[in-house]
């Protein structure tokens, strides 16, 4: 849940102060809420490391910082793409959390022992093996190879599924089918297992003004933990039994890391998006969390009473179109949205007693709805310590590198 202790009119005037001669938009990363948001993860994941889903942060210098914090331990990455880059400036430890028909990387990786040594590929599909086999071109590196589990929760005999559309792996028979089409095909090595549970970890339980809504996601939630525990469980088992080198299990996310933390099948946490705390976790019962990542807009009109204009500020977040997927005006608190307008592309109309106190050049503060989007927008994340800037460092886009 969002952090209630938090004073917002002294982080509002914190945040100008430290970005009084910056010109806005610009994009700011308190790091005593991120340093924070980090020892929350490690407390709750028990002991268990946790690896770090880049797309959640997209800024190489904050995947350092945190890589550096104990209790964390490799990088979760996008794209393969992404993983390459990241294994040649020296990330020793990368999981490509998605399949990847990019035959381009994976000539690299066939060919380069260090890139191989350091990333690992994920795959569900006998057809994702063969496309990479085909693009070697020439490499012989043994590619690294880790199986996903479909943790969606089915009930009704398979009539009512519940979660993400990943992989078509749900049973163990079906993991263990996979796993030794792996075993047999030489240049290959079957090193890991995922289990996303994306209706658990990425959807939040107390949902505002929806009591009953938030009760029947709860009891969802416990009836999907409870099932995919014992599935995941009985997977891991199955598969080691056919690859007794498997070198890692992969599980849980942000809003579900104590709980999957406690399954001994379990050997690693993935999580990111508990490090900045986006406005789509804010409803999470499981845990608190302070919000870390913010963007300035300027005030550049005050069209009547009650009424400022900022520059741009339309930046919805990925996902099904609703309101929740909007930045949320933030800092002052009070504003909201014109419902004929929204955020728009070039301005943003916002309503609210707070709005006759800002003058033009003042900075409306924003929270982005996802985590790592939000460095898609922005080519540097300026770091804030206490009222000061100490820093000011590239996002992924700052350093040319758009993966999506």
């Amino acid at each position: 849940m969002f952090d209630t202790t938090a004073d917002p009119v002294a982080d509002r005037a914190r945040y100008d102060r430290a970005t009084a001669r910056l010109e806005a938009p610009l994009a700011l990363v308190d790091l005593a809420a991120f340093d924070a948001n980090a020892d929350d993860l490690v407390r709750r994941a028990g002991g268990k490391p946790i690896r770090v889903a880049s797309k959640s942060v997209r800024c190489r210098a904050l995947l350092e910082r945190v890589l550096a914090k104990d209790g964390f331990s490799g990088v979760m990455s996008y794209t393969l793409p992404e993983a390459l880059w990241l294994a040649r400036s020296g990330v020793t430890d990368v999981l490509l959390a998605y399949p990847s028909a990019d035959r381009e990387g994976f000539a690299e990786l066939a060919r380069d022992p260090k890139l191989a040594a350091a990333v690992t590929v994920m795959v569900d599909d006998r057809a994702q093996l063969a496309l990479i086999d085909a693009a070697r071109d020439g490499g012989t590196e043994e590619i690294r190879v880790c199986l996903e589990l479909d943790t969606s929760l089915r009930m009704l005999g398979g009539r009512v599924r519940i979660g993400a559309r990943r992989s078509p792996l749900h049973s163990p028979a079906d993991l263990v089918e996979l796993a030794r089409t792996v075993q047999r095909m030489p240049g290959f090595r079957l090193v890991g297992l995922m289990a996303y549970e994306a209706h658990v970890a990425g959807v939040g339980d107390a949902v505002p003004g929806a009591a009953l809504r938030s009760r029947a996601i709860r009891l969802m939630q416990a009836a999907a933990r409870r099932e995919l525990a014992a599935r995941r469980d009985a997977a891991v088992r199955a598969v080691r039994a056919v690859a007794p080198g498997l070198e890692f299990v992969n599980g849980g996310g942000t809003g579900s890391v104590q709980h999957t933390a406690g399954e001994d099948a379990v050997t690693e946490i993935a999580a990111g998006s508990g490090l900045y705390v986006p406005r789509l976790f804010d409803n999470f019962t499981s845990f608190t969390g302070r919000p870390a990542a913010l963007f300035a807009m300027p005030v550049v009109r005050r069209p009547g009473v009650g009424v400022v204009t900022v520059l741009g500020g339309g930046y919805p977040a990925s996902g099904v179109a609703g309101s929740d997927r909007l930045p949320q005006p933030y800092l002052p608190a009070g504003l909201r949205y014109d419902p004929q307008e929204g955020p728009g592309e070039v301005q943003t109309p916002l309503l609210g007693p707070p709005a006759d106190d800002l003058l033009i050049g003042d900075k409306v503060w924003f929270r982005h709805a996802k985590a790592g989007e939000l460095c898609e927008r922005f080519d540097r994340l300026h770091l804030v310590e206490g009222d000061r800037v100490t820093d000011s460092v590239p996002t992924y886009r700052g350093e040319g590198m758009t993966f999506l």
